[in-house]
């Protein structure tokens, strides 16, 4: 079986660097990388004793030429990443040299990994459950110290903490209720009813409390998506500047420069924020500007926040009115950009305008950007942006908890009618069912097998 093989990957990202590490795991590790590590004075590692590391070389196995200068570490199971014996070989990084060593540990009998195939195994092995394990990728992918914080806390079992609690709770529940059922002779059902009522209330109340955190999880773990428009030549690429603090678009006076979509990520507070920077929306007769619009309007159906541009130096005209009408119902703040220059906006014009927020801004002086990043925290954040408590940043577990808040309510609703009280278990077993798929104590191997070939090879 393959769940038993052993298996090897490159742990590091490929390229030029001082070093890189190919991760061996698996029962016969220690004995296959022993066998084409020669170590100084012919030493081997039939003897190397668990979180230490040993200087060799890595031979050839049938020419007995030295392919690279190693350091091999081992770390003995269950005291290690996998639960299972792994041996760490890190070599010289650099493709050639990287790909060289792999290629002979496979040649000595282990297998490829499968994309997040480790990570599996930590999690098969039971030394991680499933959210853990998915925080392993969202430490990896973090972008600010805030969303790497938030995953490390995920990944040490905050989140399974509290799922857990409350899965032990309902199942006292369900067992109290169960009995009832079983032993109608004590006439029991209107006790059970006030006393599991007053329980799965206080259930459906940390449900919904953990519920109220994800969508600003959500944001600390993918970034929001921010899509700066405007007509051409308004300052959206002065303002991508500004907010990067570096020159990433090419600004000039002439209309239409930007042709196509420019994504960047900025830190706000620690809140990563993805800033997209769109080809001015007008008509045009030039083929690349009509694509650059239609990717635009693409990113605007997307985004999460729109930042409209206006020109305070110039008048409102049918080119800022196309787009007002164009993002209307969504989610945006107003600038009005180079208030550095004489006014000739009407404001007056704008009074129609949904959007509380319209800030006066300069993205030549960056006078003004202070008051946008405050706008963007406040549209999205209830208070502080923190780590500090459980968040759910992940779409899957928001989903589970939607289904076990929907069983909870089914189940009290159920236990209105007395006579209807065996049916109140069953909701809130789906409850505990549904809290169940977020650890992965009761989830399907398809989707176990889904989550996990979304990581990278050595992870």
């Amino acid at each position: 079986m393959k769940e038993f093989d052993t298996i090897a990957a490159v742990a590091t990202s490929l390229g030029e660097s001082g070093i890189a590490i190919i991760r061996v795991s698996g029962k016969d590790s220690l004995e296959l990388v022993s066998s084409i590590f020669r170590g100084k004075d012919n030493r081997g590692l039939e003897d190397i004793k668990s979180y230490t590391m040993r200087y060799g070389h890595v031979i050839d196995r049938e020419s007995s030429e030295v392919i690279d200068e190693v350091i091999v570490s081992f770390m003995k199971g269950p005291k290690s990443f996998t639960a299972e014996d792994t041996v760490e070989i890190n070599c010289h990084g650099g493709v050639i040299a990287t790909n060289r060593v792999l290629e002979e540990v496979i040649k000595a009998g282990a297998r490829l990994a499968e994309p997040g195939e480790f990570t599996k195994r930590a999690f098969l092995n039971g030394r991680i459950d499933l959210s853990q394990a998915e925080a392993v990728i969202d430490i990896i992918r973090a972008k600010t110290e805030l969303s790497m914080k938030s995953a490390l806390a995920q990944s040490e079992g905050r989140i399974s903490r509290e799922i857990k609690t409350l899965r032990h709770k309902l199942l006292g529940i369900i067992a109290h209720i169960e009995a009832t059922v079983d032993y109608p002779e004590e006439d029991l059902e209107e006790t059970t009813s006030v006393i599991t009522s007053s329980q799965l209330n206080s259930v459906l109340k940390e449900i919904e409390k953990l519920l109220s955190s994800a969508n600003e999880g959500k944001i600390l773990r993918e970034g929001l998506d921010t899509v700066i428009v405007g007509k051409p030549n308004v300052g959206k690429s002065s303002l991508l500047n500004a907010l990067l603090m570096e020159t990433r678009a090419i600004v000039t006076d002439i209309p239409g420069t930007t042709r196509d979509v420019i994504e960047e990520y900025i830190n706000l507070d620690g809140v990563p924020v993805k800033i997209i920077d769109t080809a001015g929306i007008r008509e045009t007769q030039d083929i690349v500007e009509k694509i650059g619009v239609e990717k635009s309007k693409e990113k605007i159906n997307e985004a999460d926040l729109i930042i409209l541009m206006l020109d305070l130096s110039r008048e409102l005209d049918t080119e800022d009115i196309e787009i007002l009408d164009y993002i209307k119902d969504r989610k945006y703040i107003v600038l009005l950009n180079k208030s550095d220059l004489p006014s000739k906006l009407d404001r007056s014009k704008l009074e129609a305008l949904k959007s509380e927020l319209i800030i006066e801004l300069s993205a030549k002086t960056g006078e003004g950007i202070d008051k946008l990043k405050d706008a963007i925290k406040s549209l999205f954040f209830s208070g502080e942006v923190s780590s500090k408590d459980a968040m759910i940043t992940n779409a899957r577990h928001k989903q589970a908890l939607i289904r076990a808040r929907e069983g909870c309510a089914a189940a009290i609703e159920a236990l209105k009618n007395t006579s209807a009280i065996d049916l109140a278990s069953i909701d809130a077993r789906d409850a505990w069912m549904s809290l169940g798929e977020i650890t992965g104590e009761t989830l399907e191997e398809d989707i176990i097998d889904k989550i996990f070939s979304e990581f990278c090879i050595g992870k």
